[in-house]
């Protein structure tokens, strides 16, 4: 899942974009409400994590803006502004949640958890498509019962097909999703990611192909694990 930071403290943006990634998310991070305005015009982020008292553009305006564009968008605002007033008029212009500053990181990704999952319909921490399930609280994968090892690339790749079941991605999409700004558009790097995944998961599943891949579109969980009993 990709993130967008929008904080004009630069030490607590660069802390909680480490942290972020950390846990495998794709993250990239404004210093202004005008510079997110610019991010949130141009890609397309699964959450945004927006403080109000910025420069250039305050929190408020900028979150009108990102619900003019998307309301598919989570924002969770990040404000030292604790009044009961300030949460309902953030709340009531379109933010998911909110949470005061100062915070426990520990919090902060819980939120961030509990405000994507909102995206999935079955309404679980756990992520399935026949043998294969993600648990996106503790953030492990089985596979058959079994656990798997997977890199954070690796981990946030499958989260996107799993909370997409059924679903043609390109890998445009992906480096939408789970890359940063940084990414190479032009590296093969969705498709080496894409073939280590199919090798780990291989040993639990050798007669059918995690990822299957669709000419000329891109890839989607291969149908056929929804009936595969594992050995």
């Amino acid at each position: 899942m990709r993130l967008l930071i929008v904080e004009d403290e630069e030490d607590l943006a660069n802390a909680i974009k480490k942290g972020l990634q950390k846990e495998g998310f794709a993250v990239d991070v404004a210093f202004d409400g005008l510079e997110g305005d610019r991010l949130t015009e141009i890609y397309s982020y699964d959450l945004v994590l927006l403080d109000l008292n910025l420069p250039e553009i305050n929190g408020l305006k900028l979150l009108q803006h990102i619900r003019k564009r998307s309301s598919q968008t989570r924002v969770l605002i990040l404000t030292a502004r604790t009044e009961i007033e300030d949460r309902i008029h953030g709340l009531n212009m379109g933010a998911d949640d909110y949470l005061g500053k100062p915070f426990h990181f520990g919090e902060l990704k819980a939120r961030i958890r509990a405000l994507l999952r909102r995206d999935i319909s079955i309404g679980t921490p756990v992520l399935s498509y026949g043998p294969v399930e993600l648990n996106t609280v503790t953030m492990t994968v089985t596979c058959g019962g079994h656990l798997l090892s997977l890199t954070r690339k690796e981990l946030a790749i499958l989260h996107y097909f799993l909370s997409h079941p059924d679903r043609v991605i390109s890998s445009e999409e992906l480096l939408e999703h789970v890359w940063d700004q940084n990414a190479d558009l032009f590296s093969n790097a969705v498709r080496v990611h894409i073939t280590s995944l199919r090798n780990k998961v291989k040993p639990f599943l050798p007669e059918v192909n995690l990822l299957e891949t669709v000419p000329g579109i891109g890839y989607r969980l291969n149908r056929q694990l929804k009936e595969y009993a594992a050995p």
